[in-house]
């Protein structure tokens, strides 16, 4: 009897350990990458720029409308995201998709893309073009050290599947896997906290 009281006592102290450990959650950038000035079109015909999105935290991501393998998932994963957010009541942030084939992705090409999806929240999504094929590969470099190119004979460029958390600053402070096991959770909570310390600032 003593042996039962004594592993639901343990079991108690385990599971108020956790849920302070929740409640205290802190959050801890895993990158600094600080990303560049730019201006671009959305998929509604508006200009979105850096400095437009500063003051909220945003999520980013690479796609194109003729891919063939990774950005439907992608972009499935990511209306995943929001409703994750939404159901946490999560409201001041963006969705940004950045075009690695701007010659093709015209803003209404790109609005025709997401009306395959069923979105919780259009307002917050940004899915941009409106800038050159040498420019966005020297972009994802920069700002988010990662690898776009066009091949020469192939219509499929080659891009990366991460899911970019950027905080209120412009800094891209975490990434995530976009396909596969993506950690949905995870990046809601990193969203919500990222949110709650600036609003608490």
């Amino acid at each position: 009897m003593m042996k039962k009281k004594l592993v639901g006592l343990v079991g108690i102290l385990v599971l108020s350990v956790l849920l302070s450990a929740c409640s205290n959650y802190k959050f801890k950038a895993d990158t600094e990458y600080e990303i560049e000035n730019f201006t671009a079109t959305n998929h509604k015909g508006e200009e979105v720029t850096l400095e437009s999105l500063k003051g909220e935290p945003w999520l980013a991501m690479f796609i194109f409308t003729n891919c063939t393998s990774i950005c439907q998932p992608m972009t499935f994963n990511m209306t995943e995201i929001q409703t994750e957010l939404e159901e946490r009541g999560v409201e001041d942030y963006n969705i940004v998709g950045f075009s690695v084939d701007p010659a093709n992705d015209s803003p209404e090409v790109l609005s025709e893309y997401l009306s395959h999806f069923t979105i919780p929240d259009e307002s917050k999504w940004n899915l941009v073009t409106g800038y050159d094929q040498k420019w966005i590969e020297q972009f994802a470099l920069n700002s988010f050290k990662s690898i776009v190119k066009m091949p020469e004979n192939d219509d499929q460029v080659i891009h990366g599947s991460t899911f970019y958390l950027i905080d209120e600053k412009g800094i891209a402070v975490k990434n995530y896997p976009g396909t596969g096991e993506v950690p949905f959770d995870t990046i809601a909570i990193d969203m919500e906290t990222l949110i709650e310390e600036r609003l608490s600032k």
